[in-house]
């Protein structure tokens, strides 16, 4: 059957990321699907159809793989926001960074203020005190703006949290209180920091309040908008939906319909959620979970968590530890239980990303694979090390002869380089992280991504970081480090669409393949490198259609 008569968009040019037809000035689309690349008048003697211009003062590229990142960049705003940096809300809300810790306070104070219910906890969102001169935000800071209702402000690494005394009184978190993650004075009482998911846990009321703001229908709805205006086109929540849970994925099923401005492939995580499922289990868990997929909404690979956060002193890395400490990281996931999930995932087929900021986190996966693979090799697994922000040369040629790919966190270069290089690790190491330069000579298949809500989701500044590798100082962390800005492209098109197993379908601009498309004002692959985060974003085009950007 033939195809409809195509509509063809000229352009100022496009980059498809197809080696056979690397660039176009021109695309045919019919049925939500590529035809063909060319020229206009090539394009319409070969297909016939019809010339639309509204895209004839555009760059196109193949729309964006957010190939980590978090359904809740959607949720947390229906909180407060107090991070160090400005950001700005789905609904285009400009939110100014709180720079000093009198400027969280005063903010959280405002909020307080103008809630009416004197039981109702003050959630916020988005604190990162390793920006100020390593003062720790306690429980005694946030008791000044509240004695009497609970306060809970997450960190922006997600893993930690701070809480005033009220909230530890109320939920019996005490001297006495045993679990690993509960910093405590002199005297043996909690300072009020949680240090991962555990010890958050016991702020029941308040993460009760956080877990159902940030997963409701809007959360889903405000992703993909933002998506939308970044320029991307798929999406993925890694682990953080307990899609276990059958009114998760109906949740899931009912944001993600036919008008959903993205796709997303939403990713098992077995060890996470209200129900903890066993290595033998967990393999059947996600082979019914696959069989609700449809053409936007995926399930079908798994996220594992080891360690924790760099900037959050809970990632696990090589001696000598953190930087004038000597101190290390906590293991999320046992690292006796990680061998088990990888041989029960891999055996059925399954794709593993696993979550890895330290380098010891990373040693332990694969060692894990080394044994897994040994015992029943893989064909084409693509089993994935994610963050990947101390990986070493070594580690990238074991994961090379394994057959894994990296998905290496730039943004931490800007975000975090500073304290990383002064406080967490030091200035040589600091250097070496997420070293996408030695993954790509390694010939580890590369993405790269923001870990949304950790910072924006922006695939444009995910590239500025890797192109660059400016910190927020201005300094240039490891230069020897920074890759090509046509090698960011790939990394962010291509290279996330291979690690989902969707690069038959997106990921580059070819015959086919769906009409997946980041409409952009200028283009990355000629303007000066440290112009690649401003470049504007008109929208995206989804299965053919135009989706301006707000």
């Amino acid at each position: 059957m033939q195809p409809a008569l195509p509509i063809i968009y000229p352009a100022k040019t496009i980059h498809t990321m197809d080696r056979s037809q690397p660039s176009a000035s021109a695309i045919a689309i019919t049925g939500g699907r590529i035809l063909a690349v060319g020229e206009p008048d090539d394009l319409v003697a070969a297909y016939g159809g019809t010339i639309d211009s509204t895209l004839t003062e555009k760059v196109l590229l193949p729309g964006f793989v957010e190939a980590h990142s978090h359904a809740i960049e959607g949720g947390f705003w229906n909180f407060l926001y107090v991070g160090y940096f400005d950001r700005t809300g789905p609904d285009g809300t400009h939110w100014p960074g709180c720079t000093s810790f009198d400027q969280v306070l005063e903010r959280l104070r405002k909020a307080e203020a103008k809630l009416d219910d004197p039981s109702e906890p003050l959630v916020a969102w988005g604190l990162d005190p390793i920006y100020f001169d390593g003062e720790r935000l306690v429980a005694s800071h946030l008791d000044s703006v509240s004695e009497t209702r609970q306060i809970f402000v997450m960190h922006a690494s997600l893993h930690l949290a701070t809480v005033n005394s009220r909230l530890m009184e109320e939920e019996g978190i005490g001297p006495d209180t045993q679990l690993e993650g509960l910093p405590r004075d002199g005297a043996g009482t909690p300072i009020g920091e949680l240090q991962e998911f555990a010890a958050m846990g016991l702020a029941h009321t308040c993460l009760r309040k956080l877990m159902v703001g940030i997963t409701d229908d809007q959360a889903i709805q405000n992703f993909g908008r933002i998506a939308r205006n970044a320029g991307i086109t798929t999406l993925t929540d890694l682990g953080s939906s307990p899609i276990g849970s059958e009114s998760v994925v109906a949740r899931w099923q009912r944001g993600v319909g036919d008008d959903y401005p993205a796709r997303v492939s939403v990713f098992y995580n077995p060890a996470g959620g209200p129900e903890v499922a066993t290595p033998n289990d967990a393999p059947a868990v996600l082979a019914d979970l696959a069989t609700k997929s449809t053409d936007k909404l995926r399930f079908g690979h798994v996220k594992l968590i080891l360690d924790g956060s760099i900037q959050g002193f809970t990632a696990r890395i090589r001696w000598p530890h953190y930087h004038g400490t000597g101190e290390n990281g906590l293991w999320l996931l046992a690292p006796e239980q990680v061998e088990g999930y990888l041989r029960g995932f891999h055996q059925a087929g399954v794709t593993v990303h696993a979550h890895c900021n330290g380098d010891e986190a990373v040693d332990l996966f694969l060692d894990c694979c080394d044994t897994v693979l040994g015992e029943t090799p893989g064909r084409d697994h693509r089993h994935t090390i994610q963050h990947c922000q101390l990986t070493t040369p070594g580690q990238y040629r074991r994961m090379r002869a394994l057959g894994l790919c990296a998905n290496v966190f730039s943004n931490h270069i800007f975000y975090w380089g500073d304290q990383h290089a002064s406080i967490t690790v030091g200035p040589d190491r600091a250097a070496r992280m997420n070293a996408a330069a030695t993954a790509l000579n390694a010939g580890v298949p590369l993405s790269m991504h923001c870990d949304a809500p950790v910072t924006p989701l922006g695939s444009l500044h995910v590239a500025w970081c890797a192109v660059n590798r400016l910190t927020a100082s201005g300094q240039v962390l490891g230069p020897n480090e920074r890759i090509s800005a046509a090698e960011a492209m790939a990394a962010l098109t291509i290279g996330g669409a291979y690690q989902l197993k969707m690069d038959d379908e997106v990921g580059s601009l070819a015959p086919g393949k769906r009409a997946d498309i980041a409409v952009l004002d200028d283009d990355p692959f000629t303007i000066d490198p440290t112009g690649l985060r401003d470049i504007g974003v008109w929208g995206t085009v989804l299965d053919g259609v135009l989706q301006p950007a707000d």
